[in-house]
């Protein structure tokens, strides 16, 4: 198995005694050493309007990232294509797969939180045009090397080529999130790889790997476990008292986030949004406990199908110190 990091980091709002820079320069030392102790790749989220200082920016906190190391895999997870021009997300996105070395896995989606297309005023209604038509863009900008021009429905191009070309060919990987079994087909059908989210239990991770597995292996290719990444959050705790409060803190983090998703019409039907809000339910899915707890589940992950797995320390970097050392080394 490898095993990567995902996460966002948090920036403070206050006076002038408050360093709101310190959250994003610890997660950017949080990388530094995860690639120390053998990490393969980082995954960043991009959120808006939260409140929490969640990362915005993706792509900028990836490039310091970047320049910091010289093997981690910088991933996104996800850029929501319906909110950004796709001519310029192009070359930013070249020019961070070019100043990294080729080390970009570009991760996209649809978006699913209706805070943040009613911020940027864009109806959900249009997030799948939207989407397509910017993929197709993107598609076209990386892999052209004569100027090209786009008439679409909500871009328009003109005679542009894009600068400067990326270093990955013939273009940086895609990775989309997908749920159910309709989306995880279209994924495979296009050629992508299969970001899997976080709060499914064990045993839906491996029917969603499943499903993806036979649907590439109907297009006539060869399944590679390494398309698909399966994210899970950790928590290296050792007694019962420390779980139960590391449970509870994940499921209040979730029910705070899952109030900037829901529509107004209470009608957000997003994969991620279906699964029970319980104390059960966000334990299962979740790899907390001790190392050899931790790894028991591993080990069904495994043997489901699971090759890759992105991990996001609640624990901090203590916890994934201790992942690194006394959980990894089993499986790698």
């Amino acid at each position: 198995m490898k095993f990567g990091i995902f996460g966002s980091a948090q920036a403070k709002r206050g006076g002038p005694d408050t360093d709101s820079g310190a959250g994003f320069r610890e997660f950017v030392e949080h990388n530094v050493e995860a690639e120390a102790l053998g990490f393969h790749s980082s995954f960043l989220v991009e959120h808006h309007f939260t409140g929490f200082g969640q990362v915005s920016a993706t792509l900028n906190l990836l490039t310091w990232v970047g320049a910091r190391t010289s093997t981690l895999r910088l991933g996104t997870a996800v850029i929501v294509l319906p909110w950004h021009n796709p001519v310029l997300l192009a070359e930013q996105t070249a020019t961070l797969d070019l100043l990294s070395g080729g080390r970009l896995d570009f991760g996209i989606g649809k978006g699913y939180r209706h805070n943040e297309f009613a911020g940027f005023c864009i109806p959900m209604e249009e997030a799948d045009e939207r989407f397509e038509e910017a993929l197709s863009v993107l598609a076209k900008a990386w892999t052209s090397d004569t100027p090209w021009s786009h008439r679409g429905t909500y871009w328009q191009f003109e005679n542009v080529i894009v600068e400067p070309p990326v270093v990955q060919k013939p273009h940086p990987p895609f990775w989309m999130g997908a749920g159910h079994r309709h989306s995880i087909e279209k994924v495979a059908a296009r050629g992508h790889h299969l970001l899997l989210d976080q709060f499914s239990s064990i045993e839906q991770a491996g029917e969603r790997i499943a499903i993806f597995k036979a649907a590439v292996e109907k297009q006539g290719r060869a399944f590679d476990p390494m398309t698909v990444a399966v994210t899970r959050s950790i928590n290296v705790v050792m007694t019962a008292e420390e779980k139960q409060k590391a449970v509870e803190a994940r499921l209040a983090a979730r029910r705070r986030t899952e109030q900037l998703a829901q529509r107004p019409d209470g009608q957000n039907r997003s994969s991620i949004m279906s699964y029970a809000m319980t104390l059960e339910g966000s334990e299962e899915s979740a790899l907390y406990g001790t190392p050899d707890e931790i790894a028991a589940k591993l080990e069904t992950l495994r043997d489901l199908g699971a090759e890759y797995v992105l991990v996001n320390s609640a624990g901090g970097r203590e916890a994934l110190r201790r992942f690194a050392k006394e959980v990894m080394p089993a499986f790698s």
